[in-house]
């Protein structure tokens, strides 16, 4: 299976590679300018350490903003309003509800709601949601 290699992938091969010139130019120029002599296995043996462990954190970046990259939108209060979810905690009058599987707090338009018990998202008063039990009308 071939993979199309995208810009990213490109600028951060550039970038990586300029990054280890400057971690190599610091260490063979930089260090005995300010005049910390190392014995030539020692700037070598530092050297590859340090292009080592740089290399490492910056596969590690690229993988890691590949996957934010690819995760779909979140959700959030807007898009809430007609979702089904299960109570949690006693809705009297605040309790937790589970919607898409995250934890919401939320309150019932009228009376109380036991855990288990189904819901329907309503509306919103700034992070918590309103809600009523799934199947009946809102009064």
């Amino acid at each position: 299976m071939s993979r199309k290699i995208n810009g990213r992938l490109i600028a951060a091969v550039i970038s990586t590679t300029l990054e280890e010139t400057a971690v190599a130019a610091i260490v063979l120029w930089g260090l005995p300018a300010i005049g910390a002599d190392l014995p030539l296995w020692g700037s070598i043996v530092l050297l590859v350490v340090l292009m080592l462990g740089w290399g490492t954190w910056s596969i590690w970046v690229y993988l890691k903003g590949s996957q934010a990259l690819r995760r779909g939108p979140l959700i959030g209060l807007p898009d809430m309003l007609g979702t089904e979810g299960k109570v949690v905690s006693p809705l009297a009058p605040q309790g937790l509800v589970k919607i898409r599987g995250e934890l919401w707090v939320a309150e019932p338009e009228s009376g109380e709601i036991e855990p288990g018990g189904d819901v329907t998202v309503v509306g919103q008063d700034r992070l918590k949601l309103i809600v009523h039990r799934s199947g009946t009308l809102s009064e």
